[in-house]
């Protein structure tokens, strides 16, 4: 039998990392110019998608300037995030739905 909760964190992730790719492209589009940074509607869909996604990203950030040298500007914890993210996802449905 399916479990609703298990259900609901499964689509809590999925809604996370959408935002945080939404978020990605924003900011490389905001970066090289291909929309208008300074368009309300810009500005707010960013603010709110960073507002969800930086909380998520600091402590990963901060791990990374630990035990990682300099990479020259490049931030890979998107990535990494990303990565957590599917993996919470399909261990929490082989821990729960494992025969």
């Amino acid at each position: 039998m399916l479990n609703p909760f298990i259900d609901l964190i499964s689509n809590i992730i999925f809604l996370i990392n959408w935002a945080l790719i939404i978020w990605l492209v924003l900011d490389l589009l905001i970066n090289f110019d291909v929309v208008n940074r300074h368009n309300p509607l810009i500005q707010r869909v960013y603010f709110a998608l960073g507002k969800l996604v930086e909380p998520l990203l600091r402590p990963i950030r901060q791990l990374l300037a630990k035990y990682l040298p300099a990479m020259g500007g490049v931030d890979i914890s998107p990535i990494i995030l990303i990565l957590i993210l599917n993996f919470l996802n399909n261990a929490l449905y082989t821990w729960f739905y494992e025969v």
